[in-house]
């Protein structure tokens, strides 16, 4: 591949040299190497290279132009992200579509220094995201149609460990939820392994493959989940407090949504390869996500804050 790397540099930037590539990993399906490039004045400088797979590229022909195009909404919106750089679909140059796009000099933490900061960070990003409304994003999927997909597909063996059944029957029994808020920009999968940070600052949110037009609860729900899970109660109340202060949305059909995020990893979960303590924990924590999400869904209470962290 360094053959195909280099005359791609030399295409896009004549004169630099390709110092080194490695791959890193960047989402399900795509084809994600850094490129180590030596400008002609000297300058050292790390590009990332994207391309996507037959699948991404069967669902959607455009997928490197649409991604192209999301990252500059999303650099226009103030939002941490990568910065695209070039675009090519000509089949030229590599025999696929393929983006470059700045690199983000940063790293997932596992516990951060300062909980409430990051999470208040976040929350910023995340409302960021959703200000951008749907009509600027229209080659994006629907949330709510991928979702009620989601609840609607058969599995031949429910995971009851995870009340699984439970799940899709109250997920079935009230969906669609309530449509109170204006459609916008999703990020789509807001997991603390797509969160770079540096010296305690969010650098960026990346792999943007699951990007799609909805709710803005359904971010904040999908959020909620990963944080419980990987960093505790503090967290994910941290984050529904900070985004709630700055964001002015309906959360009543936050319990539903809620349902929705705990349900969308069961399926996927046994193929994940993780070691057994941390399996076990994962399945701790999500069965009590699932209890408090049930119980809210449940007994609802009236007005805008059904949905308030000091329920859920």
């Amino acid at each position: 591949m360094e053959g195909p790397l280099a005359r791609l540099l030399q295409h896009v930037l004549p004169g630099a040299r390709l110092r080194a590539a490695r791959p890193l990993a960047g989402g399900v399906s795509a084809e994600v190497t850094a490129l180590e490039v030596v400008h002609p004045d000297g300058r050292a400088e790390t590009l990332v290279l994207r391309r996507h797979g037959a699948a991404d590229l069967a669902r959607d022909p455009d997928i490197a132009a649409h991604e192209f195009r999301l990252l500059q909404l999303l650099q226009a919106a103030g939002v941490p992200a990568p910065l695209p750089l070039y675009l090519d679909e000509s089949g030229t140059i590599l025999p696929t579509p393929f983006l470059l796009q700045s690199f983000v000099d940063g790293d997932t933490e596992d516990v951060p220094a300062d909980l409430d900061d990051h999470m208040r960070q976040l929350a910023g990003a995340l409302a960021a995201i959703h200000r951008v409304p749907a009509s600027e994003v229209p080659f994006l999927p629907l949330q709510e149609e991928q979702a009620a997909a989601l609840i609607a597909q058969p599995r031949p063996e429910l995971d009851e460990s995870l009340a699984e059944s439970r799940l899709r029957t109250a997920l079935a029994a009230s969906w669609p939820p309530p449509r109170r808020n204006p459609p916008v920009l999703l990020h789509g999968d807001v997991w603390p392994g797509n969160l770079l940070w540096r010296g305690g600052r969010l650098q960026a949110m990346v792999d943007w493959e699951d990007a799609a037009i909805g709710d803005p609860l359904a971010d904040l729900a999908n959020a909620r989940l990963e944080l419980f899970i990987a960093l505790g109660e503090n967290a994910m109340a941290a984050l529904t407090r900070h985004y709630l202060a700055i964001s002015a949305i309906d959360t009543a059909a936050l319990p539903l949504w809620d349902l929705w995020a705990a349900l969308r990893p069961i399926a996927g979960l046994p193929g994940w390869g993780l070691e057994p303590e941390v399996e076990h924990r994962l399945r701790e924590r999500h069965r009590a996500f699932t209890a408090r999400a049930l119980a809210a869904e449940a007994s609802p209470t009236s007005g805008p804050a059904a949905a308030a962290p000091a329920r859920l």
